[in-house]
C-alpha cells in the first residue's frame, strides 16, 4: 500500500476482492481526477477507460490539469456508481450509498499511436457502438494519459 494510502478506518465497508474493484473501474465512466501543484490541490472529473492495467483519459493539449501533470506525476483518482442515499429516522444518520474505488498512481503522457488509439477506442466505447478512424491531425492535437496505478483500495456501503 502506498504510504499516503492508509488503512480503511470502517474495515465492514471495505472491497478486498480484486474482481470487484475492476468490476468498478470497467462500468464507471468518470473519474475523479485529483492533482497538487505544490501546495495547491487541484480537481477535475474525466471521461475515462480502464483495461485492466491501467486507467486512461485524453484531454486537449494545454490546461490546468496538463501543466499540473508535466510537473508532478503523481495522481489521485476516484470512480463512484450505484450512488444514492440510505435513508434513516434521523436526520443525521442518513448515509451514501455507493461503490467506489480509490487509487494513486503515475500519470504518464503516451506518445505511441498505437497505444492512443487503444485508449481512445475504449473510452469512446463506453458511449456508442460505432467505430471511428481518428485523422492525425486529431491524434497529435489529443493528449492520452495513462495512469500506471501503484494503489487501489475499495468502499462499498448499502448494497
Amino acid at each position: 500500500m502506498h504510504p499516503n494510502h492508509g488503512p480503511m478506518r470502517r474495515k465492514q465497508r471495505e472491497i478486498t476482492d480484486t474482481a470487484e474493484i475492476a468490476e468498478i473501474l470497467k462500468k464507471g465512466q468518470v473519474m475523479n481526477l485529483a492533482l497538487a501543484d505544490n501546495n495547491i490541490p487541484f480537481t477535475v472529473p474525466v471521461f475515462y477507460a480502464y483495461d485492466g492495467v491501467a486507467v486512461y483519459f485524453h484531454s486537449a493539449l494545454a490546461g490546468t490539469k496538463i501543466e499540473i501533470m508535466k510537473k508532478n506525476s503523481l495522481v489521485c483518482f476516484s470512480v463512484s456508481i450505484d450512488n444514492g442515499v440510505v435513508e434513516s429516522d434521523k436526520a443525521c444518520d442518513f448515509e451514501a450509498k455507493h461503490r467506489t474505488v480509490i487509487g494513486l498512481g503515475n500519470a504518464v503522457f503516451v506518445e505511441d499511436e498505437a497505444e492512443k488509439i487503444k485508449a481512445l477506442d475504449m473510452i469512446v466505447a463506453l458511449f456508442t457502438d460505432k467505430k471511428f478512424e481518428y485523422p492525425l491531425n486529431s491524434l497529435k492535437g489529443t493528449a492520452v494519459i495513462r495512469i500506471d496505478i501503484e494503489s487501489i483500495k475499495g468502499k462499498k456501503h448499502g448494497i
